[in-house]
């Protein structure tokens, strides 16, 4: 037997929330596992880089999905049990970046550790793809989501960008998948940009 739910508005507000503060757990957590300069010189900050931007990276991201969600929740009318779960793995697996951050910038020539932080945003993008067609069922009434989720073009660039970017990765320069991460994310807000 399927347990069927839809939240009131207020459970969605409330939901939103939860959202919400998760993804400030999160940055919370990236922005303490940069480890503390050995001394007050510019050297010693320097000697950080490497976690300053795996943290940079990180942070884009999160930003960048709490946005993506911000916006999303303004037009949401109607939310049910598969949509929740849905949201719900999806910062489970977004909750792996601190761990992520830390283990590509204390490995930033190793293909695994590059690898890994790939496959997070692959796997967060394919959630927001089942989220996105979740939500379109549970807002069959709802014009303004239907627009917005017609098409998942900026999921799809993440998904082709970063599996580039492993290839690559692979084959010649392990460097090339966190940078194709940023890109993507370039990549879909110039898309939002072009489209409106």
């Amino acid at each position: 037997m399927a347990i069927k739910l839809n939240l009131e508005i207020k459970d969605i507000e409330r939901f939103e929330a939860f959202v919400d503060a998760i993804i400030a757990i999160i940055l919370t957590v990236i922005v303490l596992e940069i480890t503390m300069a050995s001394n007050g010189s510019w050297q010693a900050l320097f000697d950080l880089k490497l976690e300053f931007i795996s943290y940079i990276i990180s942070f884009v991201v999160c930003f960048n999905y709490w946005n993506y969600n911000n916006n999303l929740f303004q037009i949401i009318k109607n939310v049910d049990v598969k949509v929740v779960w849905l949201f719900g793995l999806a910062l489970f697996v977004l909750s792996f970046i601190p761990y992520l951050s830390t283990f590509v910038s204390e490995n930033f020539n190793s293909f695994i550790a590059q690898a890994c932080y790939g496959i997070d945003f692959i796997v967060v993008a394919l959630l927001s793809i089942a989220t996105s067609n979740a939500l379109k069922k549970t807002n069959k009434e709802n014009d303004t989501l239907l627009m917005v989720l017609r098409d998942h073009y900026s999921f799809y660039s993440t998904l082709i960008i970063v599996g580039i970017g492993i290839i690559i990765g692979y084959f010649f320069y392990p460097h090339a998948i966190i940078i194709s991460c940023l890109v993507s994310i370039i990549a879909v807000w110039v898309m939002q940009y072009i489209r409106r």
